[in-house]
């Protein structure tokens, strides 16, 4: 079979970038092209950071936020108000809401949402991990701040359930945020004032 391109190497390197999401082939094609024009010393520092990504990386303990140390610097931070939780997807909506600067809580990284298509299920979320971190006290508020689709809803609901009974007041965010589209991607005033608008849930 032909080669596509006059390198195995390059097409290999091609390969591997366009397993990335958002990113095809001829986009691949120029990040390589670019590495190849740089460096050696360069490109070597960049496949480093990548090699070692997984090792470097740790989860909050107590969020399940990305974090370089056990405990996360939000987490970590006694400015932080401990008594409102901010119940996110994953860990681009923390960062989306963080470019707020509207909410000075602390968060918990579900790492998805309940979508029986795809085959993930409660179980498979930081669920359990919420719930015991609502029993254990100390936390009068937790805000639902998931993505207003189908899953993000029936997340909500839910959670909800597992919350009732624990004396805690659940709120979700206001609909500024367009039904159907991921947090990640609404604009930082729709969802700042989002965060500020939030509701009771019912």
């Amino acid at each position: 079979m032909d080669r596509q391109y006059p390198s195995a190497a390059l097409e290999r390197a091609v390969g591997e970038f366009s397993r990335l999401p958002g990113i095809g082939r001829k986009t691949a094609l120029r990040l390589v092209l670019h590495l190849l024009s740089r460096p050696e010393e360069e490109v070597s520092t960049f496949g480093r950071v990548f090699s070692t990504l997984k090792q470097d990386i740790r989860y909050c303990k107590v969020c399940h936020n990305i974090s370089d140390t056990d405990i996360c610097s939000v987490c970590a931070n006694p400015k932080r108000d401990g008594s409102i939780v901010c119940v996110v997807e994953n860990v681009q909506d923390v960062l989306a809401i963080e470019n707020t600067m509207q909410f000075n809580g602390l968060y918990h990284v579900l790492g998805g949402v309940i979508s029986p298509v795809d085959g993930i299920g409660p179980s498979d979320l930081q669920i359990a991990s919420l719930v015991e971190r609502v029993s254990a006290g100390g936390i009068s508020e937790v805000i639902l701040a998931l993505s207003p689709t189908m899953e993000g809803d029936t997340t909500n609901f839910f959670i909800s359930r597992k919350l009732a009974g624990l004396g805690v007041k659940l709120s979700v965010i206001a609909r500024g945020v367009t039904v159907g589209n991921n947090l990640e991607y609404a604009d930082e005033v729709s969802l700042g004032r989002s965060i500020l608008d939030r509701t009771p849930f019912v």
